[in-house]
């Protein structure tokens, strides 16, 4: 598992453990704006998809523009939270948010 992927699941656990209460470290902004950046993403997919497809999405390949084939979890992880925002976008877009 390379850094950057292994930093996303590292954000991912601590936005859920911060979120249910089991996390009692300090947030320091990186972290409290990547947790805001997937709690918004799950919601989102939540909103949009039922079932599998709302979990599965983020790992799934995409042909969708800005993806080139690459996962939602691979762009993320390669381009940080610029590419986290823009992943974000990307499914209040499908909502027909903004």
């Amino acid at each position: 598992m390379t850094k950057a992927r292994r930093d996303f699941h590292d954000h991912c656990r601590i936005s859920w453990q911060s979120q249910s209460g089991i996390y009692k470290g300090v947030l320091d902004q990186d972290k409290v704006t990547r947790a805001s950046l997937l709690i918004g993403l799950f919601k989102g997919l939540r909103l949009l998809f039922n079932g599998p497809l709302t979990y599965g999405w983020p790992k799934t390949a995409n042909s969708g523009p800005g993806f080139n084939g690459k996962s939602p979890v691979q762009i993320m992880c390669a381009g940080g939270i610029p590419a986290m925002m823009k992943v974000r976008q990307h499914i209040d877009a499908l909502r027909g948010g903004v």
